[in-house]
């Protein structure tokens, strides 16, 4: 047997241990910026020392092969935080704490476990890493932390794997170039003349304008930005007023742009401005936009997309190339550094969607996204062997 073979064996030894892991971990979930317990928790498991704190509360662990980061290494990810979401799923294992592993990051650490563990039993050709990365659901992104601190030197590649309901259950994604969006926040406070409602003529109405702001931002995706690319633009908060009879002075609406390529994102900061200043002033009132900017676009390496997509069908999996989606993740920030590869692994819309309180992946999606981390190590691991 292969690599690929022995490794994947490997690690269906190891899934009983893990499936009882995503069930601790599912029921005891952490939130951004609080994930000492949960980062714990994984390296006991792990059983490869304590390894390297990174991003706060994060943990770079050498699984095979050296040091942490040694040269040619090829760093497996997985998130450890959960979300501030009401459980609604109705399993024992159910979090009771109003927080919740709502994103399936439980099942993304359970399965690099068993990946992990089972590589120690085998004669890799390059060392791997274990990245426990902390806050992908904040918006202070502890990727770019694990960066900035110096967490992927020497590191050649970065594979990571998602659930993801809007692909069929039991289909993994390795989809070459762009696959998640960049996402930038807005702000959008509209100034005019408040007063008494019943006196229309007297005001510059706040509310009326920021409408007419939010219905025209939607020229961003129809006129703006070439449609074959895309791009969202989204009020998704809308603040304004005290009274029913009071016209406000103030009425504020905040949002995302969410680009597909790093071109287009000034370009879409540009036309908020634009479009939000013309038409503030055509109702007689003044706009302050502020745009904070997020993560990137992700995009993976088409080399190392490429050589991976063999290696799950070898395992028997379905496998797609041109599965996109508007959605973001932080993990663009290794891609803009080393070789990357985001895959996803679909889990069917009937099993709920992303951030749903009812979301929940059955136990077996923890042994198709570890055979997809192996994939994609494997992959990783022969073109680092050949780079030398």
């Amino acid at each position: 047997m292969d690599l690929l073979e022995r490794w994947s064996h490997a690690v269906r030894r190891e899934l009983d241990a893990a499936v009882q892991l995503r069930h601790e971990l599912h029921r005891t979930p952490r939130v951004s910026g609080d994930e000492a317990d949960t980062a714990a928790r994984v390296v006991a498991a792990l059983g490869a020392g304590e390894g390297r704190l990174v991003a706060g509360t994060g943990r770079l662990l050498s699984v095979v092969g050296g040091p942490a980061g040694g040269r040619g290494a090829v760093a497996v990810r997985t998130e450890l935080d959960g979300l501030p979401v009401l459980e609604q799923t109705g399993v024992e294992w159910a979090s009771p704490s109003g927080s919740m592993h709502a994103c399936g990051h439980d099942v993304h650490m359970a399965a690099l476990v068993a990946v992990a563990r089972a590589a120690r039993h085998l004669d890799l050709p390059v060392p791997l890493v274990a990245l426990l990365q902390p806050r992908e659901e904040g918006a202070d992104s502890g990727a770019a932390d694990v960066v900035d601190e110096g967490g992927l030197d020497g590191v050649a590649a970065v594979v990571a794997a998602h659930v993801q309901p809007q692909l069929p259950a039991g289909a993994v994604a390795v989809t070459p170039g762009a696959v998640n969006a960049g996402t930038d926040e807005f702000t959008l406070t509209v100034r005019g003349q408040g007063g008494h409602s019943g006196y229309p003529h007297t005001v510059d109405d706040s509310v009326l304008a920021l409408s007419a702001v939010v219905v025209s931002l939607q020229q961003l995706a129809a006129r703006r930005i070439d449609p074959v690319v895309g791009v969202a633009c989204m009020v998704n908060q809308l603040r304004a007023g005290s009274a029913n009879n009071v016209v406000p002075e103030v009425a504020v609406g905040s949002g995302t742009i969410r680009t597909m390529r790093s071109s287009d994102r000034q370009h879409a900061h540009e036309a908020v401005r634009d479009i939000a200043g013309h038409i503030a002033a055509a109702h007689g009132c003044t706009v302050e936009v502020d745009i904070a900017h997020g993560e990137p676009p992700l995009v993976n390496d088409a080399a190392l997309a490429h050589a991976t997509a063999p290696y799950l069908q070898r395992l028997g999996h379905a496998v797609t190339t041109d599965f996109r989606s508007f959605g973001s993740d932080d993990f663009s920030s290794y891609c803009s550094r080393t070789r990357g590869l985001m895959m996803f692994v679909g889990t069917g819309a009937e099993r709920g969607g992303l951030h749903d309180a009812t979301f929940l992946p059955d136990d077996g999606y923890v042994a198709l996204v570890a055979d997809a981390l192996v994939a994609g190590c494997c992959a990783a691991m022969e073109i680092a062997h050949r780079a030398g």
